[in-house]
């Protein structure tokens, strides 16, 4: 997951939207450009990325928001679901914990993918999507994985109280370390708001 904390300067999005299962395959080729672009990742894993988002689409608990500048066009996304036994990253963070009755995989949202295109980061983009994916959210918890380093991501994510479930773990077939991390659902109208 990639997220940009916020900087001086006016927010670029014009509007922040919600988009139903229906709707995120209808852009989904646009929102994988911005996965693309964010993580400077080859074109040439489009497609495969693309059939992974329409089968995360399908799950139960789907949420969708995208960024839209002036002009109507994506510029961010972030988009989860209710995780669940079963799920590929579940099962992954259950190997991490040594156990699928860990606490903290009981009744979580999993924040999948978060993302800026780079020509729009540095604005609060991150934050304002985060905030409004995770504000109707009945879970208990929000959940999320991301690179381990210092970046804008860990900070925005530190910044809103997100604290560690996992460090340094390595899924199956990547050789990055990931940090996990949580918190407690709702976020607070408070939180971060001494960084603006």
């Amino acid at each position: 997951m990639v997220a940009m904390a916020p900087t001086a300067g006016p927010d670029p999005a014009r509007s922040i939207a919600t988009l139903g299962p229906d709707g995120f395959r209808r852009d989904i080729h646009s929102l994988v450009a911005i996965y693309l672009a964010a993580m400077d990742y080859p074109r040439e894993i489009a497609p495969q990325r693309t059939a992974l988002w329409v089968e995360h689409s399908r799950r139960v608990g789907f949420d969708a928001r995208v960024a839209r500048d002036a002009d109507g066009d994506p510029i961010g996304l972030a988009y989860g679901y209710r995780g669940a036994p079963g799920q590929w990253w579940f099962s992954e963070i259950a190997r991490g914990l040594g156990s699928t009755t860990a606490p903290v995989l009981h009744d979580f949202f999993e924040l999948t993918e978060l993302h800026i295109r780079p020509d729009h980061q540095g604005h609060g983009l991150g934050e304002s999507l985060l905030r409004s994916l995770a504000a109707p959210r009945p879970e208990r918890r929000m959940l999320l994985s991301t690179p381990e380093g210092e970046n804008r991501a860990w900070r925005l994510y530190r910044r809103l109280g997100f604290t560690d479930v996992l460090r340094h773990y390595r899924f199956t077939g990547d050789a990055r370390p990931f940090g996990i991390l949580g918190r407690e659902l709702p976020l607070a109208v408070a939180d971060g708001a001494a960084g603006h």
